[in-house]
């Protein structure tokens, strides 16, 4: 959840986190849950720690668009895995894309 909050932007770079307890209330887990995902995103270099001032969100963007990219890549990998599952052809894929984008418009 923070990943994608990260990636979208609904979290900005150099923005400080909520604390490891107001995660857990939030999300309604375990503070030892939250401070897991805290800390898989600290080895992942999408967080770092500030002694005695808490987590914040990298300022490096180049890093957040290429975990962006790898995120985007992998849903659509799995979209046509998916589609393909239920013989749906790649063509048919686009096809469908196409008519929900005109739909839209």
């Amino acid at each position: 959840m923070i990943k994608i909050q990260i990636i979208s932007g609904k979290i900005k770079p150099g923005e400080k986190l909520p604390s490891v307890r107001d995660y857990a209330h939030e999300v309604k887990v375990n503070p030892n849950t939250v401070q897991k995902a805290l800390t898989e995103l600290e080895r992942e270099n999408l967080i770092y720690t500030e002694r005695t001032n808490g987590k914040y969100v990298t300022d490096n963007s180049s890093l957040i668009n290429q975990l962006k990219t790898k995120i985007a890549n992998n849903l659509i990998i799995k979209f046509i895995e998916d589609m393909n599952d239920i013989g749906i052809s790649k063509e048919e894929i686009i096809t469908y894309l196409k008519k929900e984008r005109n739909d839209k418009n």
